[in-house]
């Protein structure tokens, strides 16, 4: 059974909150919509939307947060035995990734603008990660199964591989819930 709440806060972020075997209640719907405010001040575009999912898994209650923005898309998901302490920690993940990432995602946002300037007008230029290592893999074809399998004995989360069944490439991962997912690249 789903709950749903949609409130606007600010002039800038629309929250659609739902619960998913959890009512949203107000003093949950207040506290959530508090507590993302605080990431508000990361993001100035006009009309986001914040999605925020509410859910039972076994004993731990989770909280889902997905912010869309013009440029891109915010994720992080909390669980925990306290419904707040996992609100508090999946905002403070939010607030890390917006820091961790401010470099990336002003470069994004300001790509047509940054063409009209040189390189040497911009003072701080923080270092930017890299990629360091490069590898080209000869996938045999394979089922599922046998994907997640090699998986596991390399100690990965994720395995890329060709698909015997479908003739595609796919990358088989391991989720957050210790079940599986697969990515087919078409």
């Amino acid at each position: 059974m789903f709950y749903n709440v949609v409130e606007r806060i600010g002039d800038i972020m629309n929250i659609n909150i739902r619960g998913k075997k959890i009512e949203v209640t107000d003093a949950i719907k207040n506290y959530i919509e508090e507590k993302i405010g605080r990431v508000e001040k990361y993001l100035k575009n006009d009309n986001l939307d914040a999605h925020v999912l509410i859910k039972l898994r076994g004993r731990d209650q989770v909280v889902e947060v997905t912010i869309n923005t013009h440029h891109f898309v915010l994720r992080a998901e909390e669980a925990g035995n306290d419904l707040y302490a996992a609100i508090d920690k999946v905002v403070d993940k939010l607030e890390r990734q917006i820091r961790k990432n401010k470099t990336r995602i002003h470069k994004k946002i300001n790509k047509e603008k940054i063409i009209e300037f040189e390189l040497s007008d911009i003072n701080d230029i923080e270092e930017e990660r890299s990629i360091v290592k490069r590898k080209v893999i000869d996938t045999k074809p394979m089922n599922e199964e046998e994907a997640i399998l090699q998986m596991e004995l390399l100690g990965h989360d994720f395995f890329a591989f060709k698909n015997a069944n479908t003739d595609l490439v796919n990358v088989v991962y391991k989720r957050k819930d210790s079940d599986y997912g697969i990515l087919e690249i078409k």
